[in-house]
């Protein structure tokens, strides 16, 4: 599918996450829970001046009906990404599924599924777009 270029802020935004998921890598190295990383990664977006909210709950609606009990998104980077962090031996489809169904139910055109237990970060990151 085609889809219209993503704004500045966007691309800003998404540099942002990838410099704080390197920050917090190289100093912690994989391994660790994702419990240890989320603040971490939370800190450095501080530190670069983005609002962002974790832990987000999200009800789902259904049938007309809204569930309180729908999904809970890892890091939310100024209402506009979604981050959802992983300490996975490899990332999976079902990942993939899980982070492209919260950005459709949640209306955010970027979404960054990072796996920090892997030796270098880059192959950690990835970005989708929708």
């Amino acid at each position: 599918m085609n889809y219209a270029p993503l704004t500045k802020r966007h691309e800003e935004i998404a540099k942002a996450i990838v410099n704080a998921a390197y920050a917090v890598h190289k100093e912690l190295g994989p391994g660790l829970l994702e419990s240890v990383y989320e603040p971490c990664f939370c800190h450095e977006l501080s530190k670069q001046e983005w609002r962002f909210q974790r832990q987000v709950i999200v009800p789902i609606v259904y049938d007309g009906i809204t569930f309180d009990e729908g999904f809970r998104l890892d890091v939310v980077v100024e209402d506009l990404v979604i981050c959802e962090l992983k300490v996975v031996d490899r990332i999976l489809s079902v990942h993939e599924a899980q982070l492209l169904s919260y950005m459709k139910l949640t209306d955010k055109r970027l979404g960054f599924l990072i796996n920090f237990n892997v030796p270098l970060i880059k192959h950690g990151i990835k970005r989708f777009i929708r």
